[in-house]
């Protein structure tokens, strides 16, 4: 971890819509910059251009390069999919269907992010996308009093966490079942969040805290 973050600080921050997928694509398979642009068969210096330079427009051909290397597609890495809902693509002709060890599932799901949340609710349940951070085995998240997440606490939910890979149409997914609360005491709410990994996307005051201790943990792979 050290390592990696020493080469990010080396490499400075990704500009503009490209930069930031490219940077954000080769840092999830672990790939520094100069490993990455040695495969695509392009000079360091220019993939340091297409990452930190917003009007950076190359060609087809690197970007079918960097898009191999990068185990994606042309169309992910230029914003073409952004507005649409993950696995449009068709099945792998040979897929492989696993399930994941209870290890592999906190693994997954400590990775942080933005997960989907179950709340049973007056009109019947409904499912909505919260961001949260797992802190000593629980999922927590803020919200707003009142809003829909908020009606978890003192229930039994559902949340699930997953990724999708268009390019080889594989991913995975992680459910959790569990008991949610409210958290009230101030150190407590002080304590998370000063662990929390994000706050919401969606901004605003959302001061109410929500823990879901869970009691199964259960995930699938497909794999090609």
């Amino acid at each position: 971890m050290a390592e990696q973050s020493r080469t990010n600080v080396v490499e400075g921050a990704p500009l503009g819509d490209l930069g930031r997928r490219l940077a954000t694509r080769r840092t999830q398979l672990g790939l520094s910059r100069r490993e990455t642009a040695a495969r695509a068969g392009m000079a360091p210096s220019y993939l340091r251009y297409l990452e930190e330079h917003p009007g950076a427009a190359p060609g087809t051909g690197p970007l079918t390069r960097l898009a191999e290397v990068l185990k994606t597609t042309v169309n992910d890495l230029t914003g073409g999919t952004v507005t649409l809902p993950p696995g449009p693509g068709r099945a792998a002709r040979a897929p492989e269907f696993t399930e994941l060890s209870p290890q592999e599932c906190r693994s997954l799901l400590s990775s942080h992010g933005v997960g989907r949340l179950g709340v049973p609710t007056a009109s019947g349940p409904v499912i909505v996308p919260v961001n949260y951070s797992v802190i000593d085995d629980a999922i927590v998240f803020r919200t707003a009093q009142g809003a829909t997440p908020s009606l978890a606490a003192g229930c039994q939910v559902a949340f699930e966490v997953d990724h999708i890979d268009d390019a080889f149409s594989q991913g995975w997914s992680v459910l959790v079942r569990g008991h949610a609360r409210t958290v009230s005491d101030p150190d407590e709410e002080r304590r998370l969040a000063s662990r929390a990994y994000s706050t919401p996307w969606a901004g605003g005051k959302r001061a109410m805290w929500v823990c879901i201790d869970p009691y199964t943990l259960t995930g699938r792979r497909i794999t090609v």
